[in-house]
């Protein structure tokens, strides 16, 4: 039996009784513990709701958080360990989240019929329900930066030049110094749980066998050690650096607790990571219409009352518990509001490798960013879902080119956001890109199919562009 020194065992027919659909205070059972997550932490992210009144929640908990998160919890959100004698009681949570290890499942049609990115999607969704399906596709406000991120790439035209010796054209590239097998990567993506019980575990055997790099996210479901480890076992299995050149990066949101960030700083320098992409496009975060809305609906069926579900606090400043959480606001801590250029300095002092700004939207700030001394920029609106109306990665690019075209000669510049082909990869490396990031066509791939789907997705941005084009790597 698991009894905590300093709480009495606690017994799940007390658990049952203090646990109300009508209530504020959801109590989950957790790996043989009790925790009230009433105040989420900091680590909490997106899609990471998890309403399992008087059930088991290990499963589905699993599938949004690690362990990690519970160290960030606040003061007496640990109830003590639950009694396994009484444990029986409790039923075990049947599959909320919709996420199926679709790879063997007659929903989906064979991998093999998937040779775009809008297929990946269709058999996502086939999978996916809907409180995960809100979650990945959602964008801010009326879906314009979302829609406006996927158009931009159709406004750009190629022009072909002929007769020209494409023999010897080559995929391969380089980002921070490490080579890649071709000029594109997987950006971050958290809760990727909601998306395969493997999470970011599969994800990287994909990208390993592939030989692409990718970036993990503050947000991922799996702890950042376990995401590096599981990579590098990969590599190894495959016959190390020499037969795959993919690396992993990470990507960092900066808590208000300054305490907070620089432990996660060190935790990622010591993982081995080899980039830190800084998010600086979340001092707030955007309104995610369809993520409101679903968390609305959730509410009335939970029981709360319709006025309390507008009201995103109750009078007395406590967080309501029911409001729009998830993919709609911050919990409290987890983005500071107050990060301005002078903290790349002590960034910089924790962090010794290379720096990438993830977020930059305008010509003024990449250069800003060449200035404070960063290695790179990610050019991108969050794929959509921060701002309305913002601009798309393409446009900052050229405005990049008119304005401060000395800025990719200082600096690495990527894009991502609407990317889906590799027709997009070509036309912002002709424009001076010096890589591209894809986001949702990986999750959508991985929902559907596991690791095989990456790889295939993978292989589906390898079309011929580059040899119709007469492109050549020289």
């Amino acid at each position: 039996m698991l009894v905590s020194d300093t709480r009495e065992s606690l017994r799940c027919h007390c658990i049952s009784r203090q646990s109300s659909r009508g209530s504020n205070h959801s109590l989950e059972a957790r790996r043989g513990c009790k925790y009230e997550f009433l105040s989420i932490s900091p680590r909490a992210n997106e899609g990471s709701r998890i309403d399992n009144h008087t059930q088991d929640a290990t499963s589905e908990f699993d599938k949004v958080h690690s362990m990690d998160i519970v160290k960030d919890l606040p003061e007496g959100s640990y109830k003590g360990d639950l009694d396994p004698s009484t444990a029986k009681t409790l039923n075990v949570a049947v599959n909320p989240s919709g996420v199926t290890p679709a790879a063997d499942s007659k929903q989906v049609k064979p991998l093999s019929l998937c040779i775009v990115a809008n297929d990946f999607q269709a058999e996502a969704q086939k999978v996916l329900d809907r409180r995960a399906w809100v979650y990945v596709s959602s964008s801010a406000n009326s879906g314009l930066s979302f829609q406006g991120n996927i158009d931009s790439w159709s406004q750009v035209s190629f022009r072909s030049r002929i007769l020209r010796n494409v023999g010897g054209v080559s995929t391969r590239s380089s980002v921070l110094g490490h080579p890649t097998v071709v000029p594109f990567f997987v950006s971050p993506m958290g809760t990727m749980g909601m998306s395969h019980p493997n999470a970011e575990l599969e994800l990287v055997k994909g990208l390993v066998r592939k030989g692409v790099h990718g970036i993990t996210s503050t947000a991922s479901t799996k702890p950042l050690e376990e995401i590096f480890e599981a990579h590098a076992k990969e590599l190894e299995a495959v016959g190390g650096e020499a037969t795959s050149p993919s690396r992993l990066f990470f990507q960092l949101y900066i808590p208000t607790d300054r305490a907070k960030a620089v432990t996660l700083v060190r935790k990622v320098e010591r993982a081995g990571y080899k980039g830190l992409f800084i998010t600086v496009d979340t001092a707030v975060l955007g309104k995610r219409t369809a993520d409101r809305r679903k968390q609305a609906e959730e509410a009335l069926a939970d029981g709360l009352d319709h006025s309390k579900v507008l009201v995103p606090a109750t009078e007395d400043g406590n967080e309501n518990a029911f409001a729009p959480a998830v993919g709609a606001r911050p919990v409290p801590g987890q983005l500071s509001a107050g990060v301005t250029w002078d903290d790349l300095r002590w960034i910089r002092e924790e962090w010794p490798g290379p720096i990438v700004l993830k977020g930059i939207q305008t010509a003024e700030d990449a250069k800003l960013a060449a200035e404070h001394g960063c290695q790179g920029i990610l050019l991108s609106n969050h794929g959509g879902r921060q701002q309305h109306t913002a601009p798309n990665a393409l446009s900052t690019l050229l405005e990049i080119r008119a304005y401060c075209p000395g800025v990719l000669e200082k600096l690495e510049v990527y894009l991502d956001g609407g990317c889906r082909d590799g027709a997009d990869v070509l036309k912002a490396l002709a424009l001076g890109a010096t890589a591209v990031g894809f986001g949702r066509p990986f999750f959508y791939a991985m929902a559907a199919y596991g690791h095989q789907g990456v790889e295939r997705c993978i292989d589906s941005k390898l079309d011929s562009s580059s040899h119709i084009l007469t492109a050549r790597d020289d």
